[in-house]
């Protein structure tokens, strides 16, 4: 193991016991069931104008998150579950950080260094989200980080070998909320060989609230104008291609489901990635989200050179989350912010590689306002 990675951990240690002594502003720790046979907790954030975030160490999930309507009425504006037993059941990555590799591997297959690595094949022929146990299905550690603003810090150490990756990972996911009604996602990567990596958050946002109905009337701005077309198993043919003239034009104000039975995919929905304009390494727009009837609307900035907009397609009414509320296709969106899929076999993507010794950090903001 390289001498970084103890060291950074033991770092990570004298962090969290440092801010346990000191607390932090807002923030409330409650117990939420076991997972794995460690105890699970629920960190509580609360921020400006009544904004809650809830996030819990396993999987480091948003199980919720209240945000103002026009009316200042606060809502739960992300789908998941009341209690952790749901998310210990097979459910679609609800609010989780999901890696090493988010999204897809084709094949589960890669090589690196002159080796070739087999990775789980959990999505029909493909790797998906960090294979059967990724991120998102172990218990990691929390510390609150003292400061100004309510915020949190979540850690896991990924072995080398873990699900088929090289290398031992470090990672840190800070979930923090500002003034301005934000959610801001800090990530940061260390490994001690070189190893793809890719992590996001994988919420399901319904501004409306998941009780109100779909999110086809919502409005979508995206600041794209390439996307990356898939074949039938949704992994990237390896042509960054123009939305223009196609369904996947969003760069004006667009109706989610104005074009959406056009884009040919089964089950029918949007579920691709798009290149963000001048994104990748510094903080770009990347979407904006209106929601008529409760005039809520966010904003997505991200230092990504990708999101994966997702429609909810495989939702089928066959999960009950939060407030007994039946989750049904185009129940939710996605903006899942990101390196392309499969990058790691695509040398012309923006290169998924971390070096060892490096460090990936990576930020993505959401943030909220009604009209």
């Amino acid at each position: 193991m390289n001498a970084r990675i103890p060291a950074l951990i033991l770092s990570l240690g004298l962090c969290a016991a440092a801010a346990q002594a000191a607390g932090g502003p807002a923030v409330e720790r409650v117990p939420f069931g076991r997972a794995d046979g460690k105890a699970v907790d629920l960190y509580v954030l609360r921020g400006a104008g009544g904004m809650v975030a809830k996030v819990m160490t396993y999987g480091a999930i948003l199980t919720e998150l209240d945000v103002p309507d026009r009316n200042g009425k606060l809502d739960d504006v992300v789908l998941g579950f009341d209690h952790i037993d749901g998310y210990l059941s097979k459910e679609p990555y609800f609010g989780a950080i999901v890696g090493r590799v988010g999204n897809r591997i084709a094949k589960g297959r890669f090589t690196l260094g002159g080796r070739t690595y087999q990775l789980a094949t959990n999505d029909g022929p493909n790797h998906l989200h960090g294979g059967k146990k990724g991120f998102d299905k172990v218990v990691w550690g929390a510390q609150v980080v003292p400061g100004d603003t309510p915020a949190v810090r979540f850690s896991y150490l990924s072995r080398d070998g873990e699900e088929g990756y090289p290398g031992n990972c470090s990672v840190t996911v800070t979930y923090s909320l500002s003034s301005s009604i934000e959610l801001r996602i800090d990530y940061a990567v260390a490994t001690d060989r070189d190893t793809p990596v890719n992590v996001t958050n994988h919420s399901y946002f319904n501004l409306g609230g998941a009780e109100n109905g779909d999110i086809l009337g919502n409005v979508l701005t995206l600041n794209a104008d390439r996307y990356t077309p898939v074949d039938s198993t949704l992994i990237p043919t390896g042509e960054i291609a123009p939305v223009a003239g196609t369904p996947m034009d969003f760069r004006s104000p667009t109706r989610i489901g104005e074009h959406l039975k056009e884009v040919g995919a089964s089950p029918v929905g949007y579920d691709h990635n798009f290149v963000v304009n001048g994104a990748g390494g510094r903080l770009a727009l990347v979407a904006t989200v209106y929601e008529p009837r409760s005039g809520r609307e966010m904003q997505v900035s991200s230092t990504e050179p990708g999101v994966q907009f997702y429609t909810g397609n495989f939702l089928d009414g066959t999960i009950t989350g939060k407030k007994g509320v039946v989750y049904r296709q185009y129940w939710a969106l996605c903006l899942e912010t990101q390196h392309f899929p499969d990058s790691v076999n695509h040398p012309n993507f923006p290169a998924s590689v971390l070096k060892a010794g490096d460090t990936y950090r990576s930020t993505t903001i959401f943030r909220f306002m009604a009209k």
